[in-house]
């Protein structure tokens, strides 16, 4: 009696595993920093660097600055092309460490709101596609960063996001609390 409820026990807990392991190749994100040396200045082409990098739902842009020197703001594709932010401004980020969650599969817009950066190249377009399996650990030109040729600037980090962890961390304490209620 005491075997069959160990085995049965096991097979649950195998079954848990699978769909944890399944899970998390498909929900992985990747966090991408922008800037030259990890931040978001009028120094580094931001173009080149978007057009290089494959953007998914969950991915997460951290912009890094000095706050007060610059911004970024989210904004519609006709204030991106004016650099005009008196309208069509969707989101504002000030803080100097903003995390921006791409949470649609969409075209986005940023600009800095700071007069004359956004003419001066302080803007950038990603379109964001939908997620799926294979995209994970795809993207392998997320972790360099390409600016002027005048010189050239070092790695950039990039990291898996923490949602997967989060998920993971809760799926095993949901098998925990079943492992429990056996006892």
């Amino acid at each position: 009696m005491e075997e069959t409820r160990f085995f049965k026990l096991c097979s649950f807990l195998m079954v848990v595993l699978m769909i944890n392991i399944q899970f998390l190749k498909s929900a992985t994100s990747d966090a991408y920093t922008l800037g030259d040396e990890g931040k978001w200045n009028d120094e580094a082409d931001f173009v080149s660097w978007s057009q290089k990098r494959k953007f998914k739902v969950g991915d997460v842009l951290r912009f890094k600055y000095v706050k007060g020197k610059h911004n970024a703001y989210e904004v519609t594709e006709a204030t991106y092309r004016s650099c005009d932010a008196s309208s069509g401004v969707l989101a504002k980020y000030e803080s100097g460490d903003d995390q921006v969650k791409l949470t649609q599969a969409k075209k986005y817009w940023f600009i800095c709101n700071i007069p004359g950066h956004c003419l001066g190249g302080m803007r950038f377009s990603i379109d964001v596609k939908e997620a799926s399996a294979s995209d994970s650990g795809a993207n392998t030109t997320n972790s360099a960063i390409s600016t002027p040729p005048r010189e050239s600037s070092p790695p950039v980090s990039s990291c898996r996001s923490y949602d997967t962890v989060r998920w993971s961390m809760g799926i095993h304490l949901v098998a925990f609390g079943i492992l429990l209620t056996f006892n």
